[in-house]
């Protein structure tokens, strides 16, 4: 049975005597459910799976009654799993009451609890389930992992990114079956079930329209005010940095802010637009990957843009902040801080000799740690990708 690294450390926790709820948050197809089936066969103990992501139909008595079917498993312990538990309204309350409950009984019962929504999952948890729960974020698959698992090559994971789910796709050739999953299976869905269906959204064209802006302006920098304009919207600026949250939240697209001493003022620089798989941004440009490796322009962004989804995926979980640095027409690509460690990095694809006067600029100004060329002529792509991001800061 092959697992992913995070499995280890999963199965660790859950190995220990029963003191946390553990937490498994990321979003849609990386393999939540997977992990925790998984799980179920190492431990061998008895163990329940149940899932609300059926939906708005499940309720706090449901969950009540799966509870305590899984009580019922216990001889010396038993394990529970609970994907999507947030589909279900106030269910932090009642996962309180009963864990609680079983603390005060001594019921070894073991909870593992899976969610996509992770500002939900979050809200939930802090509500009620304060000092009760340790969270586990799952992130998409790296290069590493779909090189070893899928025999992914390097340009093919640029183009295609970490998803798992339609690999069989790329390795039939079949660009147009992929590109229907990408679209149907994990945006739509993503959209409309995380997104839509989970909170109030007023404009959900706009939301709609946001992420393909931002899927096609990828490692770009764009200001809300152009943003307004592109999308051809009455809309305010808070809207739009709200909605943007929200996409974040469902681990598809988020803004990095400028890098700045006077953090008051990163939230309100131009965000940097960057997907969180570049199977997102691959899907909207409609281009085949011999396609986009002959726009140079493009492919450019994409390896940008996957340099930048390696970091925003990696700092989870972490005391690492990600900011990128502009001042007038000079820029430095990805900014990582870490206390006062600082690491300034720029993404080269072209081979083509460049001048680096936004590095020297922000040298001047902010003395980082370590400066680091990514690509052509510097730290070849693929050991950046393959490394921990803690070899990178200081």
């Amino acid at each position: 049975m092959r697992t992913r690294k995070i499995f280890d450390n999963l199965l660790k926790r859950m190995k220990e005597p029963r003191k946390f709820i553990q937490v498994l948050l990321g979003p849609r197809q990386v393999g939540k459910t997977t992990l925790s089936l998984q799980l179920e066969k190492k431990l061998k103990i008895p163990s329940t799976y149940i899932s609300a992501d059926t939906a708005t139909l499940e309720d706090l008595t449901w969950l009540e009654m799966q509870w305590e079917s899984a009580r019922q498993t216990v001889e010396k312990e038993a394990l529970l799993i609970i994907d999507e538990v947030q589909k279900i309204p106030n269910w932090s309350s009642l996962v309180k009451k009963l864990w609680d409950l079983d603390t005060r009984n001594q019921i070894n019962l073991k909870v593992v609890i899976l969610g996509s929504s992770p500002w939900l999952m979050q809200r939930g948890l802090s509500e009620s389930l304060a000092g009760r729960f340790e969270i586990l974020p799952i992130t998409h698959w790296n290069y590493q992992e779909m090189r070893d698992f899928f025999d992914i090559s390097l340009d093919e994971y640029v183009f295609f990114g970490g998803y798992p789910g339609p690999v069989s796709f790329i390795k039939e050739n079949d660009f147009q079956r992929w590109l229907n999953y990408v679209n149907d299976a994990l945006i739509e869905t993503t959209i409309s079930r995380d997104i839509l269906l989970m909170t109030q959204v007023n404009k959900p064209i706009l939301l709609r329209r946001l992420f393909q802006l931002g899927c096609n302006y990828s490692s770009q920098i764009l200001s809300y005010q152009k943003m307004l304009g592109q999308l051809q919207d009455a809309g305010n600026t808070t809207t739009l940095a709200h909605y943007l949250e929200l996409l974040a939240g469902a681990g598809v697209l988020t803004g990095v802010y400028k890098y700045t001493n006077q953090s008051i003022r990163n939230k309100s620089s131009s965000p940097k637009f960057q997907v969180y798989n570049t199977a997102l941004m691959t899907a909207q440009s409609n281009k085949t990957l011999q396609e986009a490796k002959k726009d140079r322009v493009f492919w450019g962004r994409l390896v940008e843009s996957c340099v930048g989804a390696y970091l925003v995926n990696n700092i989870r979980g972490t005391q690492i902040n990600l900011y990128y640095w502009r001042e007038q027409n000079m820029e430095v690509d990805f900014v990582l801080k870490k206390g006062d460690s600082i690491t300034a990095i720029e993404v080269k694809s072209s081979p083509r000799k460049e001048k680096l006067s936004g590095m020297n600029a922000f040298v001047k100004a902010y003395n980082p740690s370590k400066v680091l060329l990514v690509g052509e002529q510097g730290i070849p792509l693929e050991k950046f990708l393959s490394s921990t991001i803690d070899k990178w800061i200081s």
